[in-house]
Order: structure tokens, then C-alpha cells, then sequence
């Protein structure tokens, strides 16, 4: 081998330790994704990542208050009363428990399930606390604590 092969060589491995190098820092840079739920109606569905979350411990006031700044970012989906409506929730979310809010109100008890359903028109009545035309439906994953939000907006249709 002459020497201009060798040089040749150690360049392209110091250029191979680069790029993997950068590439490292990349990814180090990304946030890791949050668990997913997801609200179904009828044949359409919306999903989302946590409005706040922090990665399974609980939330301070500081992310608290930033998650209620954050609502008005929430998917909205349109909801018949005659219709049924279905929240999943990543296995994640489901071992720590977690609780539907509708207007940050608790709306039902601690579930460890991954599926739940509930009628449509429990959303839009007045028995419930919840009448109008739109109302916030948060996804509270925790069981003794607040460990992550996912909001979304229900809309009569």
C-alpha cells in the first residue's frame, strides 16, 4: 500500500467519525415524543401528543398553567349526540391511570384501560355540566398526580 493510499484512507475514516458524530448531536437535539391519545367519532378521529407532559413524573404549577395557555391549540372534533364517543390513550398512559376532564372538571373515575367510550350527548347536556356547543375535553394521565395532558375540543354537530 503507498502512502497516498493511507492518507487516503484515514481521511475518509475521520470523515466517516464526523458525519456519525454530527448525527449523534442531531438526534440528541430532538425532543423525544410523547404517548398519543386519540378521540374517535363516528369514522373520523383526531389525535394528539401531551398539551404537557414530563415524562411520567409529576407536573409542577409552572407547566400547569402553560398547559391551560395552550387549549386553544387543541384538535377539535365534530360530535353527533346519537353518536358514541371513543378515547384511546397509549399503553404509557394507561399504566399510570388517567381521568376524562370536560371543562376541567373531572368527568369520570381512574381508568387503566387503553379504550373507553362514552355517548356523545353526555357532552352536550345540561345534567352533566357540560351544555353548549363546544366543550374541552382533557385527557388527565395520573392517578394520584398530574403526570400529562392531551386536550382536544368537542363541537355539536
Amino acid at each position: 500500500m503507498t502512502t497516498l493510499q493511507s492518507v487516503v484512507r484515514r481521511r475518509r475514516a475521520v470523515a466517516v467519525a464526523g458525519a456519525v458524530s454530527a448525527g449523534l448531536l442531531v438526534l440528541s437535539a430532538c425532543d423525544k415524543p410523547t404517548p398519543v391519545s386519540t378521540v374517535t367519532v363516528g369514522k373520523d378521529s383526531v389525535n394528539s401528543e401531551a398539551t404537557c407532559y414530563n415524562d411520567g413524573k409529576p407536573l409542577d404549577a409552572k407547566s400547569l398553567a402553560q398547559c391551560v395557555k395552550n387549549v386553544d391549540k387543541a384538535e377539535s372534533i365534530k360530535v353527533d349526540q346519537d353518536e358514541t364517543v371513543r378515547f384511546g390513550v397509549d399503553p404509557k398512559i394507561a399504566d399510570a391511570g388517567w381521568v376524562i376532564l370536560v371543562n376541567g372538571q373531572q368527568f369520570t373515575d381512574v381508568s387503566k384501560k387503553t379504550y373507553r367510550t362514552i355517548p356523545g350527548s353526555a357532552f352536550f347536556n345540561q345534567q352533566y355540566g357540560t351544555q353548549g356547543d363546544t366543550n374541552t375535553v382533557t385527557v388527565r394521565m395520573g392517578e394520584k398526580s398530574n403526570q400529562g395532558m392531551w386536550t382536544f375540543k368537542l363541537k355539536k354537530a
